[in-house]
């Protein structure tokens, strides 16, 4: 999906989640240090060289997700990344957002997305 796409992009706050996701996992034990630190590092190059653009975290973006998150159902489930991205992606204009997280899946239309797991 990733090679057929226009272009990637994600909220800089990505930056911070793939950080405390490669410690989960080596704490966890699914992964090991070696492994966890050599797909940070696969990551981390994608974001140097602009396979991936990362979008600032600005205290605009921030007031963004504090204005949509008031205006959610009661009944949504949604996480502050998870909100920080939703935004992020409907701010730049975007059709739909890649995650393999279901509580940003199932928030995803309150923000006028489309979404696919992966």
């Amino acid at each position: 999906m990733a090679r057929q796409a226009d272009g990637l992009c994600s909220s800089a706050i990505c930056i911070a989640e793939m950080a405390c996701l490669a410690h989960r996992k080596v704490r966890e034990d699914p992964a090991n240090r070696l492994d966890a630190e050599i797909r940070q590092n696969l990551f981390l190059d994608d974001l140097n060289s602009g396979v991936i653009t990362p979008v600032p975290v600005t205290e605009r973006l921030l007031r963004r997700v504090e204005t949509a998150a008031r205006a959610l159902p009661d009944a949504c489930y949604l996480r502050t990344c998870d909100a920080l991205h939703l935004v992020t992606a409907a701010g730049l204009g975007l059709v739909e957002v890649w995650t393999n997280d279901r509580h940003m899946l199932a928030a995803k239309p309150h923000f006028g997305l489309l979404g696919r797991s992966v």
